[in-house]
């Protein structure tokens, strides 16, 4: 068993943020210039082709990695999230980075909403309060009146609900399935998907782009890894607040590289979303922690 070390895990989470953010301007500039299903698909080609070398690493090899007791539920985690990523990666060229990251952190508020009817799961009224002010802020960035009915500013939403099942589901599986297992089928059952549908939106790719679309495979792989790295050193718990910073590195590109806008009401909603997404996840950690949840109050 790996040792415990929660610093070098926060780095690790910092980096794999970093990378991700990396990996979704460069979703941004392809997904620009080429159809989204197909940049995706070969972007999954990648991500099997990494999720197979590492089972055939580990302990009883890739039979053992897709050994499972529930496939249809491993493939339906494995079809949302592919799904979730060519949604994201138009919300990209549809909103820009900016906007819709700052939509997309409400995740972690939509996973606790949806946690009691999908998992069972208690949910206080203090976790219920910070969903509502987190819902407040993704309100402030939309707009209502302005933008709120627009089909593209409902774009990354949808891409955050989608992640947020693909989660509950994920710990749902958790259940009877190593992590292993379900990395295994999420990479694999995503690339077949995508192998059966993009091929028909096949466009010619320049050089130039050739190289984009091997940095966009490399950091997709490089961020997996120092994922998996994070998680083996730190207690998700503990470094997930981090995951956070996706959203400054992902503005940070989108302001500098393409010209992107940072609005008053994005900044003042992705602060309040971020704030209710952290409590929860605070509150989260607390209650678990605590032998004797009725007397911390939030039954």
């Amino acid at each position: 068993m790996t040792a415990q070390n929660p610093r070098l895990g926060i780095w690790l989470m910092v980096a794999t943020t970093f990378v991700f953010a990396m990996q979704d301007g460069i979703s941004r500039h392809l997904a620009a210039e080429y159809n989204v299903l197909m940049i995706v698909m070969i972007r999954y080609w990648f991500f099997a082709a990494f999720v197979i070398a590492l089972s055939q690493r580990q302990s009883g090899g890739i039979r053992a990695a897709a050994r499972t007791e529930q496939p249809l539920l491993q493939i339906g985690r494995g079809l949302l999230l592919a799904t979730e990523i060519c949604v994201m990666v138009l919300a990209f060229v549809l909103l820009g980075l900016v906007e819709s990251h700052a939509i997309f952190t409400c995740y972690p508020l939509l996973i606790a909403a949806l946690s009691g009817p999908i998992l069972g799961e208690k949910v206080g009224w203090r976790r219920w309060v910070a969903i509502g002010i987190g819902f407040v802020g993704v309100l402030i960035i939309l707009q209502p009146g302005v933008k709120v009915f627009s089909p593209a500013a409902l774009v990354p939403l949808a891409s955050a609900l989608m992640f947020a099942l693909y989660g509950l589901l994920t710990r749902y599986a958790a259940r009877k399935d190593s992590a292993a297992t379900s990395f295994f089928w999420t990479g694999t059952s995503g690339a077949v998907a995508m192998t059966l549908v993009g091929p028909w939106f096949w466009e010619p790719m320049i050089a130039r782009d050739w190289l984009w679309m091997g940095a966009l495979c490399l950091t997709g792989a490089l961020g997996h890894w120092l994922l998996i790295k994070c998680y083996e050193v730190s207690e998700a718990s503990a470094v997930q607040p981090f995951a956070y910073l996706q959203l400054v590195f992902a503005a940070g590109l989108g302001l500098t590289f393409f010209e992107e806008t940072l609005e008053w009401n994005v900044i003042v909603g992705a602060v309040i979303v971020v704030g209710a997404g952290l409590f929860t996840l605070s509150r989260a950690r607390q209650v678990r922690s605590d032998p004797h949840p009725g007397a911390s109050g939030d039954e």
